[in-house]
């Protein structure tokens, strides 16, 4: 098997892979998502994630981890899943980096900057359709990732995600509540908790809608496809039709075939 690690800000996805014979298979037949804390040891994590395995009946005694990659935003914990995966699985886990990115060619003033999971998207969308795309990922923050026809990484935008957006909202306000995002019924809340609804889901709606439509006039490419992908990305794109598809997994298969092209 191969696991892909997703190391983001408020989740780590994992991803398992299966081999079939020196091919990796193309979507993982796993996936699961647990709370990122920067105050956990190695072998904390590594008993969340066997206890994982062993209640999803993942027999890793039987069916060895071949490979590990991780992409990763979270520098403190770089380290300790580095140890982790190679005290727990035996093997060196290869981190995602703008000159680890099977390939990938930017067009970007320093690629160092571009964040693992962004490489990985990148990687993973123009591999599926070999054109002028742009990834928006719907997480702790959310991005825009443009990449030209001929498989440039050109940049993009990156800002707050609704959660934070919702969070700030609370703190700097005496007696506002803190709300779940939703899609509300009507744009006119009658309570202020649909109020604050309202504001954050509509309002990010038409932030994305404009960063989408300045990015085409930029790009000045036909045909650009719309993919989206992070944990809010289903509740999002109900109002957009710009979006042609949500992938949850497109990082995770970037990833994979980040470690394919870089080690194949």
């Amino acid at each position: 098997m191969f696991l892909a690690i997703d190391i983001g800000n408020t989740n780590i996805t994992l991803g398992l892979f299966k081999f079939n014979g020196n091919k990796i298979e193309d979507k993982p037949f796993q996936i699961w998502r647990i709370a990122t804390s920067k105050k956990k040891t190695a072998d904390e994590y590594a008993i969340k994630i066997l206890d994982i395995f062993y209640y999803s009946k993942i027999d890793i005694s039987k069916e060895q981890i071949k490979a590990v990659a991780i992409a990763s935003v979270v520098p403190s914990l770089d380290n300790v899943f580095a140890d982790l995966t190679k005290r727990y699985f035996k093997k060196d886990a290869m981190f995602i980096t703008s000159k680890r990115a099977g390939g990938l060619k930017f067009s970007y003033n320093n690629p160092e900057e571009v964040g693992a999971d962004r490489i990985a998207d990148a990687v993973a969308v123009y591999d599926r359709y070999k054109t002028a795309s742009v990834v928006i990922d719907f997480g702790t923050a959310t991005t825009f990732d443009c990449i030209d026809k001929d498989g440039n990484y050109l940049g993009g935008v990156i800002t707050a995600g609704p959660l934070i957006s919702a969070e700030a909202l609370t703190q700097r306000t005496a007696k506002l509540p803190q709300v779940t995002l939703n899609m509300p019924a009507k744009i006119v809340g009658r309570t202020t908790v649909e109020c604050i609804q309202s504001g954050l889901y509509y309002g990010y709606i038409g932030l994305v809608k404009e960063i989408l439509h300045r990015i085409k006039n930029e790009m000045g490419e036909e045909n650009i496809k719309i993919i989206a992908t992070g944990g809010l990305s289903y509740l999002m794109v109900k109002e957009m039709e710009e979006i042609e598809g949500v992938i949850p997994e497109l990082t995770l298969e970037g990833i994979k075939i980040i470690w394919e092209k870089e080690n194949c």
